[in-house]
């Protein structure tokens, strides 16, 4: 860092030492702005102000379980930035909700959203809420309950969630259908909606398909393609299940996949009907990836053994990794393993997946590498899609929207590349992305009089 970005970054610590996510993040772009501010100094007051939300929401929210018992969990929403659209990113329930990790989120949604070239700004909520093991009822209570406070806060216009890890089709309808309740409107303050009710065709899948069509412009500076390359997807989620559909569908083989418990490795590769089989799985079963392995002799299954300080799945040979499941589950030791089998293409299908020490071997390296905030930006971009067919009360083909999509996903390629080459630093996608993002939200808050 130069001592502007120093600065900033000693106060942030000061301010928020207990937040280790989120100072992760601020340094990770701070590092990349350093040359920014010596060309722009004038850009020295927006970073004062980027780093701090503009709200931050914390309430109370009290739910009733099937037996009649009362449990309350906080809940949150963070609007970080505004300055290019109204506040938009995804609600998180999951136990390890705190503030850190939804300022971290936040943050990096700002940025994200900017790269999209889309109006919107950014932000992030959730709650410490597990719908894991509830029921139904339990879960619609709750979502009930959450939205009885954040109606409040958000609007069309204002403020717009999505979903993300714990927030999926079921939980965004009772939020929404507990909003049209409250406001007697029918409007689109939620997306990842029912096709049914306001929802967009491809944002399931938005997330998986950018972020491998991210890896495909990659590649494709190289002169090659994702036909015939060995993959390894982490996670088996909706991120990681339509990552797997998108590579089967551009001839790549997946080897692996993952969740909490434990991971699969099938050398023979994922195939579509073996992947529908992974989505009944999850979806609809909710069941352990584990059992991929019971019903297909090809694969192999390892459990989860915390006593290791890396992952063996990035110990898979590959050409091309895909980590999709959470933030920080590649270390060092893991950016080793991936390196010495051969990976040469990263692209990020989770928020900042990748440790400090794990994105510098990758960008020493020179390897391809994609960060979060460029590689899975597909997913909000059909979410501001989903926002402009509400709009308009139309709705786009599955066709047209994958167009807009791929355009969206190679144009944030072209921007970052560009970007880095433009400072000196071609192929580092990492910086690229940090300050194209940077700048668009920059000039807008200077020219507003940075309120």
């Amino acid at each position: 860092m130069n001592s502007i970005t120093k600065a900033v970054y000693d106060k942030m610590v000061a301010k928020d030492p207990n937040q280790p996510e989120f100072l992760q993040a601020a340094m990770e772009v701070l590092e990349s702005l350093s040359p920014v501010m010596e060309k722009n100094p004038q850009y020295e007051p927006v970073l004062n102000a980027i780093v701090e939300p503009e709200r931050l929401l914390q309430f109370r929210v009290p739910w009733y379980d099937d037996m009649g018992n009362l449990h309350v969990n906080r809940g949150y929403r963070i609007e970080m930035n505004s300055a290019i659209g109204p506040y938009k990113g995804g609600l998180r329930f999951h136990p390890s909700v705190n503030l850190s990790i939804l300022k971290f989120l936040a943050f990096e949604q700002v940025f994200k959203n900017s790269l999209t070239t889309l109006p919107m700004g950014g932000g992030k909520g959730g709650s410490d809420f597990d719908p894991k093991g509830k029921s139904d009822a339990e879960v619609r209570k709750f979502c009930q309950s959450f939205m009885l406070e954040l109606n409040r806060h958000i609007g069309p216009n204002t403020d717009v969630p999505a979903g993300d890890i714990g927030v999926g089709g079921r939980e965004i309808g009772f939020m929404f259908g507990m909003y049209k309740k409250i406001k007697n409107e029918f409007t689109g303050i939620l997306t990842g909606k029912g096709m049914e009710w306001g929802g967009s065709l491809l944002r399931p899948e938005a997330t998986g398909y950018g972020c491998v069509y991210f890896v495909r412009e990659m590649l494709k500076t190289r002169g090659e393609k994702l036909e015939g390359k060995t993959v390894l997807v982490s996670g088996s989620g909706n991120v990681s299940q339509y990552a797997i559909e998108k590579c089967i569908e551009l001839g790549a083989k997946v080897v692996t996949c993952s969740d909490s418990g434990g991971w699969i490795h099938d050398p023979e590769g994922i195939t579509t009907e073996k992947l529908s089989y992974i989505m009944e799985l999850k979806n609809v079963k909710r069941a352990r990836i584990s059992e991929y392995a019971t019903k297909y002799t090809s694969a192999t299954y390892t459990p989860v053994d915390s006593a290791l300080d890396y992952n063996p799945l990035w110990a898979v040979k590959a050409d091309v990794a895909l980590p999709c499941a959470t933030q920080n589950e590649i270390n060092g030791k893991d950016a080793d393993n991936l390196l010495a089998g051969g990976v040469y293409a990263v692209g990020e299908g989770a928020n900042m997946p990748t440790t400090p020490d794990g994105v510098e071997k990758f960008v020493k390296e020179g390897i391809l590498y994609g960060p979060g905030k460029a590689a899975n930006a597909g997913g909000v971009a059909v979410s501001g899609l989903e926002m402009a067919q509400n709009s308009a009360r139309y709705n786009w083909t599955r066709e047209e929207v994958d167009a807009k999509l791929d355009t969206i996903m190679t144009t944030i390629h072209k921007n970052c590349a560009d970007t880095a080459a433009e400072y000196g630093m071609p192929g580092n996608y990492v910086a690229g992305a940090n300050i194209a993002g940077f700048i668009k939200v920059a000039e807008a808050m200077l020219a507003q009089g940075l309120v």
